[in-house]
């Protein structure tokens, strides 16, 4: 039978009149049934929840509220240009999710729950859309500048709201800049009530049950606060892109216009130390130029703007 925690959690969500915790303690209860062998009351008590959800009123984020922009990609994960670990970890989140009906049978939880961390522009945000498009859900991307405020409390309120959102309506959800609420809470600078929103979005990170997929990207792990990384199922490291990286996306952004001679060693090391990102632009401009003087695509081309974009950084250095 359920332990006692569950049966607590089930009585709280109850006098709180909180559906959502309501549900969760029940999948919760289901999940430890199941693992004892009770499988026939595992799958009622799943079916009991599936029917509470269809007759609860749950308030939808809608792009107008400010708070999550909405899309609905068609990204493919032969897009992602990525290392053979990271790839490898995708296609296992995708392979879980679907098929997460089989891994509740067994008590099992596919992962749904994934920290991308990495240097900006090396594939995190392209990530979410692959993930997105290769399941064919939509990809909401929720606004940090929209979701923190001043007001004492009302970030924490915006937060429920979201997670309201992500347990009625399925998705992939972005937290993108996630050391904005993801901080450490020892840093000296940390004021109480950050602390107080971190500790809320543990809470509901703790008590999720749904169907969505919740990403929480940034590009300095080191700022978050180490109770985070227990409550992820997955952390996906991104790095910028080796040779054979480099070679690979020179291929796909360049499309017709590639041949293979054109990207010789040179090109390739003069594109090392920059982002997947910076090198899909230095591929846009080259097609720009190409299309509009109605000329050729060099190895000179390509390493010109490929110094022009090595120049600014060392600007900005000086």
């Amino acid at each position: 039978m359920a332990n006692s925690e569950l049966i607590k959690k089930l009585i709280t969500a109850h006098y709180e009149n909180d559906s959502i915790k309501f549900r969760s303690a029940v999948l919760q209860i289901a999940a430890a049934e199941s693992t004892a062998g009770h499988a026939n009351l595992a799958e009622s008590l799943k079916n009991l929840a599936k029917k509470g959800n269809a007759n609860t009123s749950i308030y939808q984020i809608k792009p107008a509220d400010g708070l999550c922009d909405v899309v609905i990609p068609d990204n493919q994960e032969s897009e992602l240009v990525v290392s053979e670990d990271v790839r490898i970890r995708l296609e296992r989140i995708l392979n879980e999710y679907r098929q997460r009906e089989k891994l509740r049978s067994y008590g099992l939880k596919n992962r749904t729950k994934i920290l991308l961390e990495g240097e900006p522009g090396t594939g995190k945000t392209l990530t979410a859309t692959v993930l997105a498009g290769e399941l064919q859900i939509p990809l909401y991307i929720v606004q940090m500048d929209k979701l923190i405020t001043k007001f004492m409390g009302e970030t924490s309120a915006k937060l429920r709201t979201i997670f309201e959102q992500i347990y009625s309506a399925r998705g992939v959800y972005l937290f993108d800049e996630f050391d904005a609420i993801g901080a450490d809470r020892s840093l000296d600078n940390e004021v109480g009530e950050m602390r107080r929103i971190l500790n809320t979005f543990l809470k509901f990170m703790e008590d999720d049950e749904s169907d969505s997929i919740i990403l929480a990207a940034t590009n300095n792990k080191k700022m978050l606060d180490n109770a985070l990384f227990r409550r992820f199922d997955d952390v996906l490291h991104y790095t910028l892109p080796d040779e054979s990286q480099i070679r690979r996306l020179f291929e796909m952004k360049l499309s017709s216009y590639y041949e293979p001679y054109i990207i010789t060693e040179k090109v390739i090391e003069s594109a090392k130390g920059l982002s997947h990102a910076e090198i899909t632009r230095v591929c846009e401009e080259c097609l720009k130029n190409v299309i509009l003087t109605d000329g050729k695509l060099t190895s000179e081309m390509i390493m010109g703007y490929l110094r022009e974009r090595t120049a600014s950084y060392e600007i900005k250095g000086a």
